[in-house]
């Protein structure tokens, strides 16, 4: 396409590990076990708090709405990923890559925002038991839940729209598995290209900066809560309604503090596509693992409606 006299990219290359090619067939299957069963193990922690009554809490409301925002997460960027090991051509429509990258990041984004949600639930279950049924009213997570998907949605819909504002005149090889930000920008042309590219990154750094603020400010609300009682038993138990979530946001935050705090150099493409994996595959994968195995009580619910037999002939 011809746009005064410059050609206009109108798809692009997603080199990803094609700079492994012996990896390739081995990458698919690793990475196609994990996705099945960060699916799997999203649909199964779903499925068991839908059907276990004691599980209809505004914590495990939260966690279904985790669970949901990183199926479509994966969705939007795996698949794609997958088809490309196995195939020599890596093409992607530049509408398909601005679709990539909004999905990508509104649930990318919600998680973070939801995170943030389920701390605040913490700290209001251990620091205001008697007001919690007031303040994580059905009506008032309903709230939380909403603003978290829409605040997603409305910053996807910034970052996609700062980016494919720009010209993209060529190359057009983008040196990542998916429409990532700074391989790009990188083929982009303009004298606006360093501002877009300055603004996409502050406003990706702050919306995980606040919220990783506001997920460290409740758990301080919370660890001081939990020193103040007396019984190391009750410590304990208080404690370990928050081990999953604080494991999970450990995790997350690590993985994403790699991506965008660190340094840029000029031999830095395949690690870009190496840490790339770390929190596109790897993070959602752990999610579920660390959900199930630390949370107790999901545990023990997980066991009774999927692998309990039924003590009589009858269900």
């Amino acid at each position: 396409m011809q746009r005064a006299n410059v050609s206009v990219v109108t798809e692009f290359v997603l080199v990803g590990f094609s700079t492994f090619p012996r990896l390739q067939l081995p990458l698919f299957l690793l990475f196609l076990l994990m996705y099945l069963f960060t699916l799997l193990g999203n649909l199964l922690i779903m499925a068991t708090v839908w059907s276990e009554r004691s599980l209809h809490t505004p914590m495990y409301l939260f966690l279904c709405a985790l669970s949901i925002s990183e199926i479509f997460y994966t969705f939007a960027i795996i698949p794609h990923m997958l088809a490309d090991l196995l195939t020599a051509h890596h093409t992607i429509t530049r509408g398909a890559c601005a679709a990539q990258m909004f999905f990508s990041f509104t649930f990318g984004f919600t998680h973070s925002f939801l995170l943030t949600v389920m701390g605040y639930d913490r700290y209001v279950a251990i620091c205001h038991p008697l007001h919690y049924h007031v303040l994580m009213s059905s009506r008032g997570c309903g709230y939380l839940v909403g603003g978290s998907w829409v605040g997603g949605a409305v910053l996807g819909s910034v970052v996609t729209a700062a980016v494919f504002s720009l010209l993209f005149c060529g190359p057009n090889q983008v040196h990542h598995f998916a429409c990532h930000v700074p391989p790009l920008v990188k083929l982009a042309c303009g004298r606006n290209v360093p501002w877009v590219a300055l603004g996409v990154g502050l406003l990706c750094i702050s919306a995980l900066l606040g919220c990783f603020l506001l997920i460290v400010l409740s758990y301080t609300f919370i660890v001081a809560t939990i020193l103040k009682i007396p019984s190391a038993e009750g410590r304990r138990k208080a404690f370990s309604t928050c081990a999953s979530h604080l494991t999970v946001v450990v995790v997350h935050y690590g993985f994403a503090s790699v991506i965008y705090l660190k340094p840029k150099g000029p031999q830095s493409l395949e690690g870009d596509t190496l840490m790339g994996f770390t929190y596109t595959v790897l993070t959602p994968f752990l999610s579920p693992i660390i959900f199930s195995l630390r949370n107790k009580e999901l545990k023990l619910a997980i066991h009774k409606t999927f692998f309990s037999r039924p003590s009589s002939g009858k269900w």
